[in-house]
């Protein structure tokens, strides 16, 4: 028999292993590999770092702390939504001087999206260091392609300090983005969604020529990070990324939802607790999009009816590892919202509001089919072989 006393020494024991196990499996990112380094790769370099609100360690500390501190940390580069994350998605920010380092934060969503010369003179190294969500839609990429140009232009190296797919490195869905479409919500011609840490697509961006001017890139890889991993089995803490983006579940909604919210008429929770959680139209019953969504048999994704003043829908709730295509859900939805519209969904939008649709979409293709009747099975169809070749195309640049 356990004495007593040696019962719950024992227990301690067990719940002390088993939060340090927890420790030893949480994943290290890029920025904590550098430093384990003790910042070899920035040593006697001045740097430019492009970073904002996400740009921390696994312990929360900052980036441009912690750059300050140990190397020559002498600009910074900010993405949409600002050094901060709090401005509005589409709107300009202005470069200012950032209050904990006392550096000039140069804006890359103002007049310029790429940085120019002069924004870059006396910098030997630029450091990317902000967490994407894993949609091709999602402006933190473009902006890293556009600053590794920059690089590439101006003889300056490039580094990326890697960070989680909060998606899973295993997602991939969606079409590829026609030449005609690229465009800043759409830089580069890969899946709507790609399976892809920063630091691997940076790799593929690079060697494939997608930007204009290759560079010198080195990415610092993380530890502990695997290709089935979401964000909810990081261990790390989630940022809010963009004001509508705050929650770790938040970017699979994004994904499910957010193109179906371009077109005028349809909300998806957006400016509410739970953005890209609801899709509702005035045109919509909310029991009888349920059934319809219910008969698409999509696992991991549950929906109940939404009702608000006039506008009736579904609210949705998707499974960390849902199995169902998010982007085929998306535009299941936005066919039925169409048809029961009497398929005037895409005339009552504004030139400005389908322009944006289609270059995040990746073409313009998808109204004529909606319109025509084209089933959604047909055209998620037509995806496939674009996501099967850039499987087999992506697999050189994967480093985990």
């Amino acid at each position: 028999m356990v004495p007593r006393g040696s019962k719950k020494q024992i227990a301690c024991a067990l719940v002390l292993l088993g939060v340090c196990a927890s420790a030893r499996a949480a994943v290290e990112l890029g920025i904590d590999v550098l430093a384990d380094n003790n910042y070899a790769q920035l040593r006697g370099k001045r740097v430019g770092l492009i970073t904002n609100q996400t740009g921390v360690n696994a312990r929360g500390v900052r980036t441009r702390v912690l750059l300050k501190q140990n190397c020559n940390l002498v600009a910074l580069y900010t993405p949409e939504h600002g050094l901060d994350g709090r401005e509005k998605a589409g709107r300009y920010v202005k470069s200012r001087r950032d209050p904990v380092t006392g550096l000039t934060a140069y804006s890359l969503y103002g007049p310029t999206r790429k940085p120019t010369a002069s924004m870059l003179r006396g910098i030997d190294v630029l450091v990317f260091d902000i967490q994407d969500i894993g949609c091709r839609s999602y402006t933190y990429i473009s902006t890293m392609g556009l600053c590794m140009e920059a690089a590439g232009e101006n003889g300056i190296e490039f580094l990326v300090l890697d960070r989680p797919n909060p998606l899973g490195g295993l997602r991939i869905e969606g079409p590829k983005v026609e030449p005609g479409w690229i465009s800043f919500v759409g830089q580069f011609p890969i899946p709507y969604v790609h399976g892809m840490t920063v630091g691997e697509l940076a790799r593929m961006i690079n060697t494939a020529g997608w930007v204009g001017a290759r560079c010198k890139l080195t990415v610092v890889p993380m530890r502990n990070w695997s290709r089935d991993m979401v964000w909810e089995e990081t261990g790390l803490r989630w940022i809010q990324t963009s004001p509508n983006i705050p929650y770790a579940r938040s970017p699979r909604y994004y994904v499910a939802t957010g193109l179906v919210g371009e077109i005028g008429g349809v909300e998806t929770g957006v400016g509410g607790s739970g953005p890209f959680e609801i899709v509702a139209a005035k045109s919509l019953n909310a029991a009888s999009f349920t059934a319809y969504l219910d008969s698409l048999h999509m696992p991991g994704v549950s929906f109940r009816p939404f009702r608000r003043g006039r506008v009736q829908g579904a609210l949705l709730r998707i499974e960390p590892k849902a199995p169902a295509d998010l982007t085929a859900l998306g535009i299941y939805m936005l066919a039925e919202i169409n048809r029961t519209s009497g398929h005037a969904l895409f005339r009552r939008s504004s030139r400005s509001k389908l322009n944006l649709f289609f270059k995040v979409y990746g073409s313009s293709s998808i109204r004529s089919q909606l319109e025509r009747g084209v089933p959604v099975s047909s055209i998620v169809g037509a995806w496939r072989k674009d996501v099967d070749d850039f499987r087999s195309a992506r697999a050189a640049y994967l480093l985990y």
